[in-house]
């Protein structure tokens, strides 16, 4: 288990993030850890996620380690076992204790990403909020957003906000829950941005892109940032064999010339696992198109291989 100044010299190695409007990111990565636990910052509160059993003294012992190392007001514990996504319904306290385990709670902290503000609740759920691996994707978006994008999978909206921030001139959201819609604007006001009630369209993403298709809407941007496990009302979704059904209706309403990002974070589906899957999903839609860029994890993830990101440009 690593001491406070061991923390303090991960941190030191995230400490130019601050400079360039970064406060939210991973302070501390598997890959530095032993695999035993993860640190991410959202401002003066850290989010300790652990992927080993400790006792519940040990857990507060790495709690004090890492706030006092990280110079924070709240450290909020995260219990991460194999089978926490069939655990996440039944023992969701357990897993996310709502109170912080360590200083004083703060039910959210506003953070920054490329000074872009966040509302984060750290006691809220397993998600607290944003997904800090995909920076260098949401970075992507907002330096090339196109006229027309459609976020899939939308969550709080990082993507939607940043092809806006980007000059996108209409941005969908989609997403299964409300909650987290409502979440997405409470990030957009933070920036300033208004946007009418249907760019955040509430239901299943899969239904929503056959009635796009339907409408003939078509978009510049198609972002496809699905779970890799997912149960809805079209059924049991698993990222390693439907993802094809999926880049086939994203290529659907994907307009000539305009591009799909294609997003999964699973560690066992490969680079060349996905490409393949894209591919067919884009045969199966009658598309030719091609693989222009490979994206990874930001710096803060080092050696990371779980996220796959890639732009496919259609003809």
């Amino acid at each position: 288990m690593q001491d406070v100044s061991q923390l303090r010299s991960l941190l030191a190695r995230r400490a130019h993030l601050g400079a360039q409007g970064t406060t939210i990111y991973r302070a501390a990565h598997t890959t530095e850890t032993g695999g035993s636990f993860t640190l991410d910052l959202a401002g003066d509160a850290g989010i300790l996620s652990l992927y080993a059993s400790l006792r519940p003294e040990e857990e507060r012992a790495l709690a004090a380690a890492c706030g006092e190392a990280a110079g924070l007001g709240a450290v909020y514990l995260k219990r991460r076992p194999v089978e926490a996504r069939h655990e996440a319904n039944v023992a969701r306290e357990w897993l996310s204790p709502p109170e912080p385990v360590w200083g004083a709670a703060r039910a959210e902290v506003t953070a920054l990403e490329g000074g872009v503000p966040f509302v984060i609740r750290p006691g809220a759920d397993l998600s607290t909020g944003l997904f800090t691996d995909a920076r260098p994707a949401r970075a992507y978006v907002r330096d090339t957003a196109p006229a027309r994008v459609l976020n899939t999978f939308a969550y709080t909206c990082g993507f939607g906000l940043m092809a806006r921030l980007g000059g996108a001139e209409v941005v969908k959201n989609v997403d299964l829950s409300r909650k987290v819609l409502a979440w997405g604007q409470e990030n957009y006001a933070l920036s300033a941005l208004s946007a009418p009630e249907t760019d955040f369209l509430y239901g299943d993403v899969f239904e929503w892109l056959v009635r796009l298709r339907k409408r003939q809407e078509p978009f510049d941007l198609v972002i496809l940032d699905p779970p890799s496990f997912a149960r809805g009302r079209s059924g049991v979704w698993r990222s390693e064999k439907d993802y094809a059904r999926l880049s086939a209706l994203a290529a659907s309403v994907t307009a000539p010339g305009g591009r799909v990002l294609a997003l999964l974070n699973h560690a066992g589906v490969s680079e060349a696992a996905l490409e393949r899957m894209v591919a067919a999903g884009l045969a199966q839609a009658g598309r030719a198109g091609r693989l222009d860029r490979h994206l990874a994890a930001g710096e803060d993830y080092p050696g990371a291989r779980h996220l796959k990101v890639q732009v496919w440009t259609l003809d």
